[in-house]
């Protein structure tokens, strides 16, 4: 059976953190037989920039994205038509700052990028990427997941819920594990809230130093599937060529254990069932 490679969460250098051009990113994928690539460039209106002491940090967070980024993705999503399915999607972040859901509202309306992943990365404009949070592992989890759970009634469309789990990466407790037992009611809470809702919940491979080899991990991928859950999709989370599609076989084998037959991709409105 011909391999069918998809790959729904990507960067480029219209991302503060992206590594490569887009069309160098596009290049590789294709080369790699690639089926369907999404790129989903930052918007990160949640990060509170005076927060940021690194300058040149702060100055690639404003310029990320926008509408340079829509401009180029679109002809190059031309350019690949008939040889890569090319998704032009967004990756926005959360607040529950009314202004920031207004500012995501509207580049929704104004570029209606081709799907968009919900994704928490901050709290009280902190991104867990460049801060580390007061308190120990149960009132940080805690806040984090009650943030995810709040993100899921965004007033702005969103077709994928982004990696659940994006904290452990960056985190210093000796054990930075969601474990079911501890936090088992609001991951319970969010996954049926992600069904309900009809959202698709990403298997993001940038897993980083972690021991586990996806975000969420197994076990919390197997408490989404017993409770119904059925809509999932893949995500690199790739920021450089070499990372596109990491992981890729191993975490299908992982979703066929547990009891998946298909990946779900968004696309303009519709989904796209591919069978796994």
């Amino acid at each position: 059976m011909k391999k069918f490679i998809v790959d729904m969460h990507t960067h480029s250098a219209f991302s503060h953190d992206g590594r490569a051009e887009l069309k160098d990113m596009l290049a590789t994928a294709q080369k790699m037989g690639v089926a369907f690539y999404g790129v989903s460039e930052h918007h990160d209106f949640d990060v509170q920039l005076d927060l940021i002491v690194n300058e040149d940090l702060r100055a690639r967070l404003q310029a990320q994205a926008g509408e340079a980024y829509f401009h180029t993705a679109r002809h190059l999503q031309e350019d690949y038509e008939g040889v890569m399915n090319v998704a032009v999607g967004a990756e926005f972040g959360f607040s529950d700052d009314e202004s920031v859901k207004a500012r995501y509202l509207a580049e929704y309306e104004k570029f209606r990028p081709d799907y968009v992943i919900n994704s928490v990365h901050t709290m009280d404009g902190k991104d867990f990427a460049y801060f580390q949070f007061d308190g120990d592992k149960k009132t940080v989890y805690s806040a984090y997941l009650s943030l995810i759970r709040r993100s899921l009634d965004a007033p702005y469309p969103y077709d994928i819920v982004g990696h659940i789990g994006y904290a452990a990466r960056y985190v210093s407790f000796e054990n930075v594990d969601f474990d079911l037992d501890e936090f088992g009611e609001q991951l319970d809470d969010i996954f049926r809230t992600v069904i309900a809702k009809g959202k698709i919940l990403e298997v993001n491979t940038a897993s980083k130093q972690l021991k586990q080899r996806s975000i969420p991990d197994k076990p919390l991928l197997k408490r989404y599937y017993e409770l119904g859950g059925r809509k999932i999709c893949f995500g690199s989370d790739a920021h450089f060529p070499e990372r596109i599609a990491d992981k890729w076989e191993e975490t299908i084998a992982a979703l066929k254990e547990i009891g998946f037959t298909y990946l779900t991709l968004p696309f303009r409105g519709e989904e796209i069932q591919i069978e796994i």
